[in-house]
């Protein structure tokens, strides 16, 4: 049997496995710390529980499809709830809304509540269904660097259709054409952080995201995001995918442009097939050594990072769910700082996430566990101290405003991540949490492709092609998928 190895078990190298296990290949995954998962990690304190990492589950048929693969019912292993509510937003001047997974709810409440004309909002979505239709099969689904991919009906039709794409305006141009209220606006603008982004620099394209998370929903895993993860896990080991924990991979092997196997702390492993779920960047510089570097890919510019504050609240918040958003009141501000001066605004939008909103037992009874977090410029050296006391200062005085409950007084527990820690921890470059940024309309081009010039080598995960986020990161696995052939 032909020998498969995955480098690293994040949700894309885990599902790189199952799929090259799938193929028929004997699959090995190796993974340098003591847990599989990567980003999706947990941290327990005192009573409370947090799922660390991506906190956003939408589009499970992917995981789904994991397990119908191997002709195995998904929800005899792996179950999850449709959220009504999809996130609840907060201004500081007492402007509430609560946005609803009924799209048509949704639409005659954002209409009511913001002064919009439905139809526009209407019109809205479903121009970005038709972008996300059109373009999907081309950027997506496929890699983009393979000029057979180009040849056939669907890119004919998305490249005619081109224009009706806003590649050639920003997010924020885009919105601020389409709606009048500026809370609208800066609603729609925040949908460019699902890949690490400004809506005042990426794409018009990004547009498709709000309609997206309309059409499929979002989601709670019933024992947290960390069990999508176990339950690939266990997938893999119900058949024969074989995990490497503590152990570190040094090298990959090749002769004559050809892959051969990698060298670990332990041994060296030969392989026909190497998958590096690894970040690219650090992929070509512990692994590929001697390998030509990729220097425009390597150099482009990071995603945004993240500072994270866990914090376990002795008290519950009726009026909050599982995802929370609380505006600044200059959004084009915060985000110059964030990527122009990579450093943090004096007013910071803050995003609350509580699982024990659905999973009880993540907090003790009468309390909850609050994953706040904030978008922070990937790590060039800042001080990191000097910053989170800032971070901490702020959203404090916001979240207190804004709730009317002195929030410093409540916290029982407290946990802090940062991009120093986001880097050490799962070797993300600089703490990006999504590898490059999105703000330029050549950014999909510019991404890593799926594989390079050696042969049988291939990259999953959210730093290369087409992007971050867990539905990403599992389409990059079975991108990578369709490019490895068959074993003879």
């Amino acid at each position: 049997m032909k020998k498969a190895i995955v480098i690293g078990s994040g949700i894309a190298g885990l599902a790189s496995a199952l799929r090259l296990r799938k193929k028929g290949y004997e699959v090995d995954v190796f993974e340098s710390s003591s847990k599989i998962g990567g980003k999706l990690d947990v941290i327990e304190k005192d009573g409370f529980r947090w799922d660390a990492g991506p906190s956003l589950f939408t589009m499970p048929h992917f995981v789904d499809e994991l397990f119908s693969l191997f002709n195995e019912n998904p929800r005899d292993h792996f179950n999850y709830l449709k959220k009504d509510v999809i996130c609840n937003y907060f201004w500081e001047d007492g402007t509430e809304f609560s946005a609803k997974s009924n799209s048509e709810l949704f639409q005659k409440e954002l209409s009511e509540k913001f002064g919009e004309d439905k139809k526009d909002v209407s019109n809205y979505l479903e121009s970005n269904r038709k972008k996300y239709e059109l373009t999907s099969p081309v950027f997506l689904d496929q890699s983009l660097h393979k000029w057979q991919n180009y040849l056939h009906n669907k890119t004919l039709k998305a490249f005619l259709n081109s224009s009706s794409f806003d590649l050639f305006s920003t997010l924020n141009e885009v919105n601020k054409k389409r709606f009048k209220n500026p809370k609208t606006v800066q609603l729609f603008n925040r949908f460019a952080t699902y890949n690490g982004s400004s809506p005042y620099k990426t794409p018009g394209i990004m547009s498709m995201i709000p309609s997206l998370e309309m059409d499929y929903g979002t989601y709670f895993p019933e024992k947290g995001m960390r069990s999508i993860v176990d339950s690939i896990y266990s997938l893999g080991l119900r058949h024969g995918v074989n995990y490497h924990l503590n152990e570190k991979v040094n090298n990959i092997s090749e002769v004559n442009n050809r892959v051969k196997g990698i060298q670990t702390d332990k041994a060296f492993y030969d392989a026909d097939v190497v998958v590096s779920n690894m970040d690219i960047y650090y992929t070509y510089k512990e692994l590929l050594k001697n390998h030509v570097q990729p220097k425009k890919s390597l150099a482009q510019e990071k995603s945004s990072s993240a500072l994270i504050f866990y914090w376990g609240i002795g008290k519950e918040f009726p009026q909050l769910d599982l995802h929370n958003i609380f505006f600044s009141k200059d959004y084009q501000k915060e985000f110059e700082y964030l990527f122009d001066k990579k450093d943090l605004a004096d007013d910071l939008t803050v995003y609350v996430h509580i699982s024990s909103k659905d999973k009880k037992d993540d907090a003790p009874r009468h309390m909850e566990n609050w994953f706040v977090m904030i978008n922070a410029p990937a790590n060039y050296g800042q001080n990191w101290e000097k910053l989170k006391a800032k971070a901490k200062e702020i959203i404090l005085k916001k979240l207190t405003h804004c709730l009317k409950t002195n929030i410093e007084e409540l916290i029982e527990a407290e946990e802090v991540l940062d991009p120093i820690l986001i880097d050490a921890k799962t070797n993300s470059h600089r703490g990006s949490l999504y590898g490059t940024s999105s703000n330029s309309r050549y950014a999909a081009f510019l991404r890593h492709p799926n594989f390079n010039k050696i042969s049988n080598l291939y990259f999953c995960g959210g730093s290369v092609h087409p992007g971050g986020g867990i539905p990403l990161c599992l389409k990059s696995a079975k991108i990578v998928s369709d490019l490895v052939l068959k074993p003879a």
